[in-house]
């Protein structure tokens, strides 16, 4: 089946925002700084900025459809969706109203991928600028909520690509998607400030195009890169475990635990085809070397690119590419069954 690329945003059809799935980076990873750190280690606090809060003024989100959303979630009573090929991040209190009464919390990134919050600080990445930022929520001299930078850090990896903040632990997690580390960076409540507390690194992947993480039962599940899915301690960041896959899921988005199944998304192949995009699960991850998962696309209208599931209160929320007014989904599941699969954007 021949699938088209819809291009957005005055992106060029020809652009496709998985085409290097496949390539390796050319860029060197020093390894020397990621081992024998200790946690509370501060290796950098970033670059600080100075915004005056009260002067800054809510900007309207202009776009009256997303292009390339990588990620929704909700933090503190808002919404947020990271609309990528858009090069912003935008929020709003509900997810009926039209996208043009939302609000922008930063377009100060090209191709971001993610946010996350521990509640008092915001982090989003930055992919092509190979940066990550750090904003604050408070109230400009008329009342409204908006959104400050307050700090920056720069030369993390090869295209930031996933951040996950892990409450047990209170870390965030920042995956560099192309060299195979991973950021640690921790809050200072004495300083209300950000900083970057290890860097762990795994050298097998480095060169791969890994796109994402989860942190599941006390472990690192990185989606495949390098045809196998990799279990890491969340400790040590010892290889514990490698799942083989067919060449058809060598693109992996996400991989996602929900009740019995690991739900996981499919980008392209192992030859960076979107022909190959779909959502497969599996009770077991040996069994994907064998090809025995269930293919779930069809429960959605099929053809574009799955992308990243999130889940909000008692709903999952997917964002998909390639398909115009169907780029987020919302659904649930009962008894392993999906159901209520219905458009929200």
């Amino acid at each position: 089946m021949t699938m088209t690329f819809v291009a957005c945003s005055g992106e060029s059809s020809s652009d496709n925002p998985d085409s290097d799935a496949v390539q390796e980076s050319s860029s060197q990873t020093n390894n020397s700084s990621s081992s024998g750190q200790n946690e509370s280690t501060v290796i950098s606090e970033g670059t600080v900025i100075e915004e005056n809060i009260s002067d800054l003024q809510v900007t309207a989100n202009t776009f009256p459809a997303l292009c390339v959303p990588t990620w929704i979630t909700q933090i503190d009573g808002l919404y947020f969706i990271v609309d990528c090929y858009n090069n912003q991040v935008i929020y709003n209190d509900n997810l009926s109203d039209p996208l043009t009464s939302w609000k922008v919390m930063t377009s100060d990134i090209y191709r971001g991928h993610t946010i996350a919050s521990n509640g008092k600080v915001y982090l989003i990445d930055d992919t092509e600028n190979n940066r990550i930022l750090v904003m604050k929520k408070g109230i400009n001299s008329n009342g409204d909520t908006v959104f400050v930078r307050t700090q920056e850090f720069g030369e993390i990896g090869t295209r930031p690509h996933f951040i996950i903040y892990n409450s047990a632990n209170e870390t965030f997690y920042v995956w560099s998607s192309m060299t195979g580390e991973m950021y640690l960076f921790k809050y200072s409540d004495e300083k209300d400030s950000i900083y970057l507390s290890n860097i762990k690194s795994i050298p097998e992947l480095n060169g791969y195009y890994v796109r994402s993480f989860s942190i599941i039962d006390n472990e690192i599940y990185l989606v495949s890169g390098d045809a196998s899915v990799t279990i890491l301690d969340i400790d040590t960041f010892e290889v514990k475990k490698k799942y083989p896959v067919p060449l058809e899921l060598v693109g992996m988005v996400q991989i996602t635990l929900i009740d019995d199944y690991y739900y996981i998304t499919i980008s392209t192949d192992g030859y960076g085809s979107q022909d190959a995009a779909t959502i497969i699960r599996v009770k077991d991850l040996e069994d994907l070397a064998a090809g025995n998962y269930e293919d779930l696309y069809s429960n959605f209208i099929g053809g574009g690119t799955p992308y990243c599931i999130s889940k909000i209160d008692n709903h999952y929320y997917l964002c998909e590419h390639r398909l115009p007014e169907h780029s987020i989904w919302r659904f649930d599941i009962e008894d392993n069954e999906i159901i209520n699969c219905e458009t929200i954007y």
